[in-house]
């Protein structure tokens, strides 16, 4: 059940790149992945990891990392869904993976440490919402000219969302409006909240 749940996730592929990461930067990623677990923050961002992996010089991609907080998160959750001991976790991905002996440190001591906490979460996990907002920006901006009209004088809005899934997996929603659709924007949101004051 378990080698079906992980090979789902992808875990399989992803090992690979964990193989070539830094203890201390898997234990960091490992971290964070238990405190989305744990309904302690929204998601983990992967452009961040992208970001650190590259800086220790792993080469990868914004997709490579989020299939390895996926395989991460799948493996912890998964665990804490069976309920399984430090031991079994462990000789069930030293049997199957193969993964260095720090990186099987870094997994026990995250497990040890935070298991019993995912075993007590794990049965809210379900109530999760499928997207949460992390972040909302907005700016105003004036296009000026184009290749195809030289006087646009042409106002439009911005609007930068940040977004984390129910995965964990954090990204970046950007989008422009005319100002009449940002006005029409900003009347939903008013009508929302006005909704929201009744319940």
């Amino acid at each position: 059940m378990l080698e079906r749940e992980l090979s789902g996730a992808g875990f399989e592929k992803s090992s690979k790149l964990i193989k070539s990461l830094p203890p201390d930067l898997f234990a960091e990623l490992c971290q964070q992945i238990v405190t989305y677990l744990q309904c302690q923050s929204v998601g983990v961002d992967q452009i961040h990891f992208c970001q650190r992996f590259q800086a220790v010089g792993v080469e990868t991609s914004a997709d490579e990392v989020r299939n390895v907080i996926n395989a991460v998160t799948c493996l912890f959750s998964t665990a804490a869904k069976h309920r399984l001991s430090s031991d079994a976790l462990l000789n069930f991905v030293v049997n199957k993976y193969k993964l260095p002996k720090q990186i099987l440190q870094v997994i026990r001591h995250v497990w040890n440490e935070e298991g019993k906490t995912l075993l007590e979460n794990e049965g809210s996990k379900d109530l999760l919402p499928a997207l949460q907002l992390v972040d909302f920006q907005w700016k105003i901006g004036m296009a000026v000219s184009s290749d195809n009209c030289r006087s646009l004088n042409h106002p439009y809005v911005t609007v930068s969302l940040k977004v984390a899934d129910s995965s964990g997996q954090v990204t970046n929603k950007v989008f422009e409006m005319s100002i009449a659709e940002f006005q029409n924007f900003h009347k939903q949101f008013k009508e929302m909240s006005a909704a929201l004051e009744t319940v």
